[in-house]
């Protein structure tokens, strides 16, 4: 089974997403904790029900203290989040068998577990918690034979007791798949460039710095380029801002065309462009760099029959030659671009 998305896909979840997924877990966690304390104080149970819950609250309330306060996974990850979801619909169970079973006032507990779920692993494992569920509903409606349980009658009661749960599920689902929506929509716009539909810096620098962690954990290079449009100023003054971004546009167009998946582009500021290339060494780096540079070269904007040229000057930073800090690589690259441009512009330099 694949966890997915709650907008509906299957992978790609930001590692701020699994903090507060982890976050969720923790306090339907404890809110069931409480609420099954909070019974054995106040309701009507016998000295070997009480102590058998007792124990599986100590035990639950360990494995809770272990998995988000004791450093027991380094980082969150969605196997850990659905190891949690079983582990409570065992712990609720458990206590729902202890106090009256299908009659505890405790059965509706596993809309907790529902919930959680509904609201961070998706439909498909909230349908697999809803069937498994659905199973503890047999074992305790009969315990020494639950295929009795899917005879017609019996059926028809399951169904019947397990509503509510299907129905909370599915609402908490569209809810969360809405909300998640709306959450990656205004990320999206928050970190994008309206006009190239590039990375702005917001979204960009995390991608850079887990590039440099990476590159530092195991020992691998990446280069950074920093270009700048050489004629927008000019277009800008002589034809307007709409022609300069449309000039801008067709820069970005011809650069992306050269650049691989795995590159990442961003707008800088003005007509200041970065280009991360990972796993890419200093000859690499230069020769995409003048790629990119007589790419752009060979580019014109067609402006009423008048053809608009357009040039590009690159500087090149690499990791770990000409710094280890991200900052500093950005800062190497931008010298290094303007030591093209004081070199007559539509040319390469690399940071020395």
């Amino acid at each position: 089974m694949k966890l997915e998305f709650p907008s509906g896909g299957t992978f790609g979840f930001a590692e701020d997403d699994l903090k507060g997924f982890a976050r969720t877990f923790a306090e339907v966690e404890w809110l069931l904790l409480v609420l099954v304390l909070l019974f054995l104080v106040f309701g009507d149970v016998t000295p070997a029900d009480r102590n058998a819950v007792l124990v599986a609250l100590m035990f639950f309330g360990a494995f809770v203290l272990s998995f988000h306060y004791v450093n027991f996974f380094r980082r969150e990850n969605l196997w850990k989040l659905a190891l949690e979801e079983a582990v409570m619909v065992a712990f609720t169970t458990w206590v729902v068998w202890h106090t009256g079973r299908l009659a505890s006032p405790l059965l509706n507990l596993y809309l907790l577990a529902i919930i959680a779920s509904a609201l961070t692993l998706g439909r498909v494992v909230t349908v697999g918690i809803l069937v498994a569920i659905a199973g503890c509903y047999a074992f305790l409606g009969h315990p020494g034979n639950p295929a009795a349980a899917f005879t017609l009658p019996e059926l028809t009661r399951l169904l019947a007791q397990l509503a509510p749960a299907v129905l909370v599920g599915f609402l908490t689902t569209m809810l969360a798949s809405d909300i998640r929506y709306v959450v990656d929509r205004v990320r999206f716009l928050s970190q994008t460039d309206d006009l190239t539909g590039l990375l702005n810096m917001r979204g960009f620098m995390p991608l850079l710095e887990r590039e440099a962690g990476r590159a530092q954990r195991y020992g691998h290079p990446f280069a950074l380029l920093m270009a700048d449009c050489d004629n927008l100023k000019e277009v800008n003054d002589t034809y307007g801002h709409e022609v300069g971004n449309r000039l801008l546009s067709l820069v970005v167009g011809r650069m992306k065309e050269i650049l691989r998946a795995t590159d990442v582009m961003a707008r800088y500021g003005g007509d200041e462009f970065l280009v991360l290339l990972p796993e890419t060494h200093p000859d690499g780096a230069r020769l995409v760099a003048e790629r990119l540079r007589a790419v752009v070269a060979t580019a014109s904007l067609d402006l009423e029959g008048k053809r608009v040229p357009t040039s590009v000057s690159i500087g090149i930073a690499c990791y770990p030659g000409d710094g280890r800090d991200t900052r500093q690589l950005i800062d190497h690259a931008d010298r290094a671009m303007y030591q093209s441009k004081e070199r007559g512009k539509n040319t390469i330099t690399a940071f020395s």
